[in-house]
């Protein structure tokens, strides 16, 4: 699903990942992450996608928001479980958007 993020600016954490083969709750995990995630102050919505390559892209409304969000005490110990079973290699880059547009295709009713 495509997050709903208001009118720019606004920042875009950007996680991309390569899997390794440990399970670990892997799912479990991550989905409990995007749970805390959206009750943290400043969150503005997430979007994932994983083949082979995995990228996520969390929503923010400013860099402290981020900060206190990567400092939330399960998230660090998600991170050290993921430095230590699920990645074998990570990046996080951290973007301010300054614009984005959207496209939606018109539904067609046949009769």
């Amino acid at each position: 699903m495509i997050a709903n993020t208001p009118t720019p600016p606004y920042y875009a954490v950007i996680f991309t990942s390569i899997r390794t083969k440990e399970d670990r709750d892997y799912e479990k995990i991550a989905f409990r992450m995007e749970e805390l995630a959206k009750k943290q102050e400043g969150y503005l919505g997430i979007e994932s996608a994983r083949e082979g390559l995995g990228i996520t892209i969390s929503y923010w409304k400013d860099l402290e928001s981020i900060k206190k969000w990567k400092e939330q005490t399960e998230h660090l110990l998600a991170q050290e479980m993921g430095k230590e079973y699920f990645y074998s290699s990570y990046k996080t880059r951290i973007s301010l958007v300054q614009r984005d547009y959207t496209f939606e295709k018109k539904q067609v009713h046949a009769k």
